[in-house]
């Protein structure tokens, strides 16, 4: 039986301006998770991500990596209720 959960992810560092909302997207449809990322006004990436408990996990550790020219310097994880409200993983403007 699959673990579905949510979790709200915070991303601060080098995140803006380095192609990061792509490989967060492109990760998340790799994994099969739902939900968004967005660059925020104050220079940080927020991530709500919904599915199976294991893929967010390597989900995560792919975020803490971040694509090459990125540089992620916190990353704060808040686990949620799976709420099933995403259809899809998008990149929102």
């Amino acid at each position: 039986m699959s673990d579905l959960t949510r979790a709200h992810i915070r991303l601060t560092g080098k995140v803006q301006g380095v192609g990061y909302r792509a490989f967060a997207q492109r990760t998340a449809q790799e994994l099969a998770l739902s939900g968004y990322v967005v660059n925020l006004p104050d220079g940080s990436v927020e991530v709500d991500a919904e599915g199976d408990r294991e893929q967010i996990e390597r989900f995560v550790e792919q975020l803490r990596l971040g694509p090459p020219r990125s540089r992620v310097e916190k990353l704060e994880i808040q686990w949620k209720p799976y709420s099933g409200q995403f259809p899809n993983f998008k990149a929102r403007l």
